[in-house]
């Protein structure tokens, strides 16, 4: 069975070397849905908590909600960034409290003080995809991935591998034998 969870995400991004509208700046309101397989967990009779999927996926989706997306090679990249240093926000600013946690990954950078995020290739529907889900794939037991961002739409079917040992009583994973929720401890 799956626990389902949706984000709204608002960003900022272009198509560099597109031959059409999407070569200019422009923004979006998307909507990411993760999908995580599991068995009920007897005594929560539940997959995995929607809320806790939302803490997870939250910590580190955040960094893409009201950024600029631009690929490694857009020459607005350095632009960009000088004028975030001419604005002293390169580095952050006190208005910036909603930072996600910096990652690296083989598909994308996120630089959370500057409300930004590198990426190797283009970021479509199916960009988008492939990067949450190198993202979240430890954490979560994904099964399915579904982005919709204006017109366009891209989803994906994961098997999952992963066996979670997970709390009787809230049905978050436990952490070394111990629920980071509710703190129950297995025998």
């Amino acid at each position: 069975m799956r626990s389902i969870t949706r984000f709204d995400i608002q960003y900022a991004h272009r198509f560099y070397k597109f031959q059409g509208e999407a070569q200019y700046l422009h923004g979006h309101t998307g909507v990411l849905t993760i999908e995580v397989e599991d068995t009920i967990e007897p005594g929560v009779n539940m997959v995995y908590p929607c809320n806790e999927i939302q803490k997870v996926a939250w910590n580190v989706l955040k960094n893409f909600d009201h950024a600029l997306i631009l690929r490694e090679d857009d020459p607005l990249l350095p632009a960009i960034l000088d004028v975030y240093d001419k604005q002293g926000i390169r580095n952050g600013a006190p208005s910036n409290k909603m930072k996600g946690e910096a990652f690296r990954t083989e598909w994308a950078t996120a630089y959370p003080d500057a409300r930004l995020v590198v990426t190797k290739e283009t970021m479509t529907v199916e960009g988008m995809i492939k990067i949450v889900y190198d993202l979240l794939k430890d954490k979560l037991n994904i099964a399915r991935i579904t982005f919709t961002s204006g017109v366009n739409a891209a989803t994906q079917e994961y098997t999952p591998t992963r066996t979670l040992d997970r709390c009787p009583l809230c049905g978050v994973e436990l952490v070394n034998g111990v629920c980071p929720k509710c703190g129950y401890r297995k025998h």
